[in-house]
Formats: C-alpha cells, sequence, structure tokens
C-alpha cells in the first residue's frame, strides 16, 4: 500500500503535500517522493530512501515552492526500497505520475514499451504507467483523453494522480480499485488517498468512484464516470478530527476502537482484493517468492495475536498446509523442528513484542525459508527485520485490550491463506466466492455493532460474578480463548476457555448456578456436538449466554441469547469476536475498573 497526495493553487503547494505525506505515512514508509512544475513549467522531483522526514530534510535544503505537484510515499512491492524506485515516477520531461496499487500486466506493457525505445530506470510496475502515458500523447496531446486511453490498458487496482508540463494547469486522477478523494478549497483543491492527510487545508471532499477519471484545475473540478459521461458526485463535509488519536464522542478508547472495525477492516482489504480476485502483489516484492516455495508454516506470537495464529491454523490446514501455532516466550527457549520449506511467521499489533522479535532473530539460523510478519506498524522492529509484512492498517490502538488490531489480524492471516490456496489448486470460482466474502466482511460487522445495547444489557449477569467459562470448538475455540482474554484482562474476572468437547474432561467441576459460561454457536458441522455440551452444563444449573447463527434451532432453557445473521463460515470467527469484545467492554464498564489502562498491564510487552 502506497500514500498518494496532490495540489493546484495559487499559493506555495509543497507545505500542503509534506504535511499530506507525514499523515499518510502509516500506508508506506521506505521511501518518499514529491515532483513539482518550477516557474519555468518544468518538472522538479525530489526522492529519498527511508522516512518522510528524510525528504523534508532534501526540499528545504532545495528551497523546494510550486503552485502544482503531487507527492507519494511508498511500502514497496515491486521493486526494493530504493531511490530509484521511489514515486513519482517520470517519463522524460513530458509527464510525472504517482501511483497506489498494482499493475498486473506490467510486464506485458514493459515489453512493449521497451521495443517502442523506452528506457526503464526502475524496476517498479508504475514507471510502466509513465512511459504508457508518453507514448500516448506523442499523438494525442489531450491530457485527459491520454489517462482514459492509458487506463484502458491497465489491469489491476490503482490510484493515479498526473501533471504535465504539457498543461501546467491542471491535474489529472483516476481511481480503479484503490481509494481517492478530493479536497475542495477556495480557487485551489487536492487530492489524497484518503481525507485524513487533507484536514489542515479543508473539510469539503468528493469521494470517487470506481472508475472516475478527474480533471483538477485551481478553479473546478470535472468527473467523469467508467464510460466517459460528465457526472455530479456529492460533496460531504468531513467530520473526521485531525487527531486520530483523540477518544471523539466515546468513553473510552476501546470503545472507540471496537467501532472503527468496520472501516479498519476495509482498509485492511484495500488495493489487496479486487472484482472477486486476490491481488497478492500487494504484500510485498518478496512475498510471491517465498509463498510458492512454502509448504509449512511457523506461526509465534503473544496474547491476542497469538489467538489470531490459532484461527489461522484451522484455515490453513483446511487446504492441505500444515502448521504449527506457538507462544513466542516457549518458542525462544527449546530447540525446534523444521520441516523442509517452511515460513517462519510472526504476528504482532507492535511489532516490538519482545519475545516474538528474538524468536524472529533466532529463527534466522534454523533453516526456514524467510519469515513473514502480519504487524499494525510499519516502522517496528519486526517490519523491518522480516522478509514480507503485511500491514494490518488498523490505524493507532489506545487501548490495552486489543480489539481492531485481533481482527484485522484475522483479515490478513485469511488473505495469507488464500494466496496459499491458489497454490494448492483452488478454482477461480472458489477464490471470486471467497473474496466476495471477505468483502462483505465490513457490513456484517457493522450490523452486530447494532446489537450494543443488547449486550450491554446481557453484562448485568456478569456484575457480581467472579468467574466465568468460555466455550468453542474448532476455530471458535481460540475465539472463545480471546474472548475469556478480553474479560479477564479489563474486568479482572477471573475468566478460562475450552474446547467444548474437553468439559467432561475436569472443566465440568466447576459448573454451577454461579458460573457464567459463554458460547458462540455458528451454523456449522460441529453445531450439534456443541448443544449436546451445553446440555451437559445446563444439568449442572449453569448459567448460559449465547451467540448463535439466525439458523440455529439451540433446544435448550434458561439460557440468553442473541442472534447474529447473514455470517458467511468463511469469516464467521472474525464476526463473532465482536459480540465478545462488548460484552468484556461493558462487564468492566459495571466493574468500575479502568478499561483503558487496565492494572498491571502495558499495551506493547518490549521487555521479556
Amino acid at each position: 500500500m502506497c500514500g498518494i497526495v496532490g495540489g493546484i493553487a495559487h499559493r506555495d503547494v509543497v507545505p500542503v503535500l509534506m504535511e499530506g505525506l507525514k499523515r499518510l505515512e502509516y500506508r508506506g514508509y521506505d521511501s518518499a517522493g514529491v515532483a513539482v512544475l518550477d516557474e519555468n513549467q518544468h518538472l522538479q522531483r525530489i526522492r529519498s530512501v527511508g522516512k518522510v522526514s528524510s525528504l523534508k530534510g532534501l526540499i528545504d535544503q532545495a528551497d523546494l515552492s510550486s503552485k502544482l505537484g503531487i507527492a507519494h510515499t511508498r511500502w514497496a512491492t515491486h521493486g526494493m526500497p530504493s531511490e530509484r524506485n521511489a514515486h513519482p515516477h517520470m517519463s522524460g520531461e513530458q509527464v510525472a505520475i504517482v501511483h497506489n496499487g498494482i499493475i498486473e500486466n506490467y510486464a506485458d506493457l514493459r515489453e512493449e514499451l521497451t521495443d517502442k525505445g523506452f528506457v526503464f530506470t526502475s524496476e517498479t510496475d508504475t514507471e510502466v504507467i509513465a512511459h504508457l502515458l508518453a507514448d500516448i500523447m506523442k499523438s494525442q496531446t489531450d491530457i485527459v483523453e491520454a489517462v482514459r486511453l492509458a487506463s484502458n490498458k491497465l489491469i489491476g487496482a490503482y490510484a493515479l494522480a498526473v501533471v504535465s508540463p504539457e498543461d501546467p494547469d491542471q491535474m489529472v486522477v483516476i481511481r480503479a480499485g484503490s481509494p481517492l478523494v478530493i479536497g475542495l478549497g477556495d480557487d485551489e483543491n487536492f487530492i489524497a488517498s484518503d481525507v485524513f492527510a487533507l484536514l489542515p487545508v479543508t473539510q469539503q471532499f468528493i469521494f470517487l468512484e470506481e472508475g472516475d477519471l478527474a480533471h483538477i484545475t485551481r478553479e473546478k473540478v470535472a468527473i467523469a464516470d467508467l464510460h466517459g459521461q460528465p457526472v455530479e458526485r456529492e460533496v460531504r463535509t468531513s467530520q473526521v478530527s485531525a487527531a486520530k488519536a483523540e477518544k471523539g464522542p466515546y468513553r473510552h478508547y476501546m470503545l472507540k476502537e471496537i467501532f472503527e472495525q468496520p472501516a479498519v477492516i476495509a482498509e485492511t482489504l484495500e488495493g489487496r482484493i479486487h472484482k472477486g480476485r486476490l491481488l497478492e502483489e500487494s504484500f510485498g516484492h518478496e512475498a510471491k517468492t517465498l509463498l510458492d516455495k512454502t509448504r509449512n508454516v511457523h506461526i509465534v506470537a503473544c496474547g491476542t495475536s497469538f489467538h489470531a495464529g490459532l484461527v489461522a491454523r484451522y484455515w490453513l490446514e483446511e487446504i492441505g498446509i500444515h502448521c504449527s501455532v506457538e507462544v513466542a516466550s516457549e518458542f525462544r527457549y527449546r530447540e525446534v523442528v523444521v520441516p523442509d520449506d517452511t515460513l517462519f511467521v510472526t504476528i504482532s499489533q507492535s511489532g516490538e513484542t519482545a519475545d516474538t522479535l528474538a524468536a524472529l532473530r533466532g529463527s534466522e539460523s534454523k533453516g526456514y525459508l524467510g519469515s513473514m510478519v502480519i504487524c499494525n506498524v510499519p516502522e517496528s522492529s519486526l517490519v523491518r527485520e522480516s522478509n514480507v509484512a503485511l500491514m494490518t492498517r488498523a490505524g493507532p490502538e489506545i487501548g490495552v485490550a486489543s480489539t481492531k488490531a485481533f481482527t484485522t489480524q484475522l483479515v490478513a492471516l485469511r488473505l495469507f491463506t488464500l494466496a496459499l490456496a491458489k497454490r494448492r489448486g483452488m478454482s477461480d470460482e472458489r477464490e471470486q466466492e471467497l473474496v466476495n466474502e471477505l468483502h462483505a466482511l465490513p457490513r456484517q460487522v457493522e450490523v452486530i455493532l447494532k446489537l450494543n445495547d443488547e449486550i450491554k444489557s446481557m453484562a448485568n449477569a456478569f456484575a457480581e460474578r467472579h468467574h466465568a467459562l468460555f466455550l468453542g470448538r474448532g476455530c471458535f475455540y481460540p475465539i472463545a480463548m480471546e474472548g475469556a482474554l478480553k474479560l479477564k484482562e479489563i474486568s479482572y474476572i477471573h475468566a478460562e476457555a475450552y474446547p467444548a468437547g474437553e468439559l467432561k474432561h475436569g472443566p465440568l467441576a466447576l459448573v454451577d448456578a454461579e458460573m457464567p459460561v459463554i458460547c458462540a454457536l455458528p451454523d456449522d458441522p460441529l453445531l450439534e456436538k456443541v448443544i449436546s455440551n451445553l446440555q451437559e452444563v445446563r444439568a449442572r444449573g449453569g448459567e448460559l449466554f449465547l451467540f448463535s447463527d439466525h439458523s440455529v434451532k439451540i433446544g435448550l432453557d434458561h439460557y440468553q441469547n442473541l442472534t447474529l445473521s447473514d455470517i458467511y463460515p468463511s469469516t464467521s470467527p472474525i464476526v463473532y469476536s465482536i459480540p465478545l469484545q462488548l460484552l468484556a467492554y461493558h462487564v468492566a464498564i459495571l466493574k468500575g475498573t479502568d478499561v483503558d489502562q487496565p492494572r498491571n498491564l502495558a499495551k506493547s510487552v518490549t521487555v521479556e
């Protein structure tokens, strides 16, 4: 994923571009660059490896200024992080572009353009677009039409911003699969990958729709749709705070982060699925080589991230990939047998978890194929030291009890599973089905969040309890573990999770009228067995709190149940985790604990 920003104004736009890049840096951090038209209508470009701060130093030295420019912060996919691979990309002095997305047919286009005499100076898919535009502009001087013609030859997901000395008073942008917004000002207009980048200069935004192409000047914005027809898009006033790390209207950060999950799940998916297909190139430039060779997976993590890994084990073994999941603090202190062709995968919200980082460093001498991290912080140690980083894009998570980090980790692991499934013979039809189910996930989570008041009411039954039991079977056992962890973290109620089938092997001795039992009841092949286990709880007087699919016939007495609807099996563990988060939150409120900063705990465990 990358971040793009651009502006055209009667004032110097370079400070706006730099502030925008800073705000977009979560989208990419390995390089950044700016291209502007100077007072002589010549393109000037400055690029730098590393963070936006490195680029800013170079721009300050050059005393760069302009009234029209584009900028980019990069997360490498095609080509190593380097200055020559950094955006913007240019074709001679004719055109400069920035790009967020993946061009799937770039190799064919590169060969075609090389045969026409174009010289490539980078390894990226993006440079193909710059040369393609320059080639078209030999016969088509209208830059707007040139962008349209070029887009007809591109296969993939992209958002583009284009400037050219051929027309120094406009910027052209197009959106196909990757987000792009236009920020409206007084005789000035801006574009960016998201609203947050432009909040310092405007609150008025146009959100481009799929296939939209916009011609932007200082005074106006003209938009054409996928078919080339002029359209009007709604101008919206943003309600987003410039400070994402503020609670806003929410009582606690944890509640805010629970309710952010539809948006951040969509962000995790952005640029990685498109038109019923997985765009695995978005995983990074080394990912394909590693995934092609992967036959086994070792997942190492701590806490909530460990639970995400346990869910992924079920998914991976369903497609024939052997997977082991380890607690990092145990893994690093024992001898490990590494099967051939094993990928080492770490999971961490912060990317600085001490035990997980030590496990990664220790893995380098054990014969693994390579390493991949699933992480939320792009500049973290785990990201820097892993071969491939799959960013969750959850944004800042302030509450100690992880919520949106967990669900976005599961989404990333689902994408990882699909990438391996394609190598195990998954059909195009099945890929489209599963990708469409992922695409529907944010909306499903929105529906679940509407049960907040009902879950709050259910929490009253826990106010005076000191113990709780969570049950689950299959991939819902790790979800039960996560539910128990959330409850104990913030309410200080002792909570344990067990596979439902293990009740009669010991835990059933704990069950009485004072022991609430919480269980997810998805409509899956293990449903009847789980209901049978719950009958054992009711026979001992245990009080049941259930979350079930609308089609489930429970057939029990004396229980509380919340019905969840329209849930797909492939993503149901993600959906079912949401009500458990809300339950823990509302119980903690009743207990009067410090929800965001529970005793004895820290957000990032950076010591052993």
